[in-house]
């Protein structure tokens, strides 16, 4: 059986919350528990939840973590935003990072409805 970490989605993800953090430490010492705290904490829950999901025995707990993972990479995006806003994050960089994870949800979406077929055909 494959590992979590063979789902592009969570590799993906990974990156992202490795890359993220090492950005977030050239933020401004006023932003260390308003943006950088939680652009932080949303991106880790994205690879975080696609994991457990992934790993969940029943398929509607699978579901609601992808949920959570979903959701959570979409409040990155409104992070990634805010921070471009801010002028604290290069527009370039903020395009690709926020581009990803819309590929990331999209991918997710995806996944959710495998799960879904493969849960009412096995009804």
């Amino acid at each position: 059986m494959p590992a979590f970490k063979d789902l592009w989605i969570w590799k993906e993800s990974y990156e992202l919350m490795l890359e993220i953090p090492e950005f977030a430490k050239s933020l401004p010492k006023e932003e260390k528990y308003r943006k950088r705290d939680q652009i932080e904490r949303s991106s880790s829950s994205v690879p975080d939840n696609v994991s457990e999901g992934y790993m969940a025995y029943y398929y509607q707990d699978k579901i609601k973590s992808l949920y959570v993972a979903r959701k959570e990479a979409a409040e990155t995006q409104n992070h990634i935003e805010a921070l471009k806003g801010k002028k604290y994050l290069d527009t370039e960089i903020a395009d690709i990072w926020f581009s990803k994870y819309q590929r990331i949800i999209a991918g997710t979406n995806s996944f959710i409805n495998d799960i879904r077929r493969k849960r009412d055909h096995d009804k």
